[in-house]
């Protein structure tokens, strides 16, 4: 049974040049799951908020066509009739919580509806049932972790019981196995219950196994279909299916399962030395030293004798589960949170003791959230405003940084009004401008498309040539394989391993990329470093 129908459905926002979704024709079926793709800002967001009316209820603009979801025509029926048949889940699931403790949170929608005491009980019980989150009743949603947040906010959708869950990139923020733990419990919802699932996510990897059909959304128009049949027509595809390709096998496998049973007796891995991996100098002086470093939240300690060093020229990704102490580690180093015992020095010189704004002229750090650092009218100017606050106006080259990040068409723009890889990408400009000799990133990927990770990547290896370090926290295991030199593995608030790539990522459990759990005595890492090394 059809419980989604776009047709010919236009969409333009107030002011804009271009419609953000031009004549979309699709239709989903009852419990189906649905994966959303498409490059950063291409409409994927536009279109989830056009299921429950936010799409143009809230935001305003024009819309022509029709649509119906789950019987209704949200334009007519507008957000609130629809949230009792579309559940919402927002990238960034803090933004959409508004009480401070999970059972509450769950419950607002109902006391909202003025529901009874006891019917509300019931479905505060099914809900934390259903996503298994039980023993987080009482907790302070600000205590949990990534992963059970996203989990408390989709309870938090499902507590009116609606027929489909929209999900706008869950699993950005995740470490793998919390993401898996997250996709494991919408597949239940999809099984088991019946919900209809519609999904937009960056990392298709995490979520392909579990579509029934893929929506491809480009640049606001979209294509529907089987998995293997729309990933054929895109570059936007994970490195399984990349692999795949080269190897011009169809129908196009989409998981490592898959592919090793298409592999098996066919193909030959030849004879190959490990990947090559770009060489650093160790004779070179760190341009970051760690040593010994202890800091804590309070009365909770979560560094604990940390050290390491990062060398000009050098990529270091530091990997973990949610919650290890990744993001503390790059907040200690720029003097946001003050250290315990150790020391810290940056180009040779002590940073303990100095403000954030002094450590900064020698320091580029990107928060997790961008939009802490974009405050000017234009894309243009918060390069320009980063340049005048170092006393370099006039001294770098924007326009070839806006180019290296895809950003040159939004040069004029003003910054919160592109999508969430955008803006990250914005941020990363910002930071990055004045090329200082550290650069510190905090899941700089999350929510940016294959294309514009691929522009970031070679962004790494302009500042590689340029002898500046890197020091990158993300989950983003496959970024990692591509263009990591080390891997620093962060557990507990200690490190448990500290070495090459290839060496640290195999065996890594769930932080193994597609190609080493395919291929995992060969040292490879990527698709590219595959291919014209297998025989058939």
């Amino acid at each position: 049974m059809c419980q989604v129908k776009f047709m010919t459905l236009s969409y333009t926002y107030p002011n804009a040049g271009q419609p953000a979704l031009e004549r979309v024709s699709f239709e989903i079926q009852a419990g189906a799951f649905a994966l959303v793709i498409g490059e950063s800002g291409s409409g994927k967001s536009t279109l989830l908020r056009c299921f429950n009316g936010l799409v143009p209820h809230f935001t305003g603009g024009s819309i022509s066509g029709s649509l119906s979801v789950d019987g209704l025509n949200p334009v007519v029926a507008g957000p609130s009739s629809m949230a009792r048949h579309v559940g919402m889940v927002f990238q960034d699931p803090e933004s959409q919580f508004v009480l401070d403790r999970v059972e509450d949170e769950i419950a607002f929608a109902l006391e909202n509806a003025a529901m009874p005491r006891a019917e509300m009980r019931a479905r505060v019980d099914e809900a934390l049932r259903r996503m298994d989150i039980e023993r987080l009743r009482f907790r302070q949603i600000s205590t949990l972790s990534g992963g059970e947040q996203q989990r408390v906010a989709i309870a938090a959708a499902l507590v009116l019981r609606p027929r489909i869950l929209a999900l706008d990139e869950p699993t950005s923020q995740l470490d793998p196995q919390a993401a898996d733990e997250v996709m494991d419990a919408l597949s239940t919802l999809n099984h088991t219950y019946g919900l209809t699932i519609v999904l937009a996510e960056h990392r298709i990897e995490r979520v392909l196994q579990w579509a029934h059909q893929v929506l491809l959304v480009q640049a606001g128009r979209v294509v529907s279909g089987e998995p293997a049949d729309v990933l054929a027509q895109t570059e936007l595809v994970p490195p399984v299916v990349s692999l795949a390709r080269q190897l011009n096998l169809s129908p196009l496998p989409l998981t490592v399962h898959e592919m090793r049973e298409r592999l098996q007796g066919r193909f030959i891995p030849a004879a190959a030395p490990h990947p090559d991996q770009p060489e650093v100098t160790v004779e070179r002086k760190p341009v970051l030293s760690i040593s010994d470093l202890t800091a804590h939240y309070g009365e909770r300690q979560v560094l604990d004798a940390i050290s390491l060093v990062v060398r000009p020229g050098e990529v270091v990704a530091l990997m973990g589960s949610n919650g290890v102490g990744k993001s503390t580690l790059l907040k200690s180093i720029v003097g946001l949170l003050k250290t315990t015992s150790g020391q810290i020095s940056v180009n040779g010189q002590s940073v303990i003791g100095r403000d954030t704004w002094d450590i900064c002229k020698d320091v580029a750090y990107l928060p997790q959230n961008p939009n802490a650092l974009l405050f000017a009218d234009t894309v243009s100017a918060e390069l320009e405003t980063t340049l005048a606050n170092h006393g370099l106006t006039g001294s770098k080259d924007t326009g070839a940084l806006l180019d290296r990040l895809g950003l040159r068409r939004y040069a004029q723009a003003y910054p919160r009004d592109l999508s969430v890889g955008e803006r990250e990408r914005v941020a990363i400009g910002a930071v990055t401008v004045t090329e200082p000799k550290l650069v510190l990133l905090d899941e700089p990927t999350r929510g940016l498309d294959y294309g514009s990770k691929r522009a970031l990547a070679a962004l790494l290896r302009h500042w590689k040539e340029a002898a500046i370090g890197i020091l990158l926290v993300t989950h983003d295991v496959e970024f990692v394989a591509e263009c990591a030199d080390r891997v620093v593995m962060l557990a507990d608030g200690r490190i448990s391993a500290d070495g090459p790539t290839h060496q640290v990522l195999r065996g890594a459990a769930i932080f193994e990329p597609q190609i080493v759990q395919l291929f995992p005595e060969m040292g490879w890492l990527t698709a590219g470093q595959v291919a014209g090394r297998i025989q058939e």
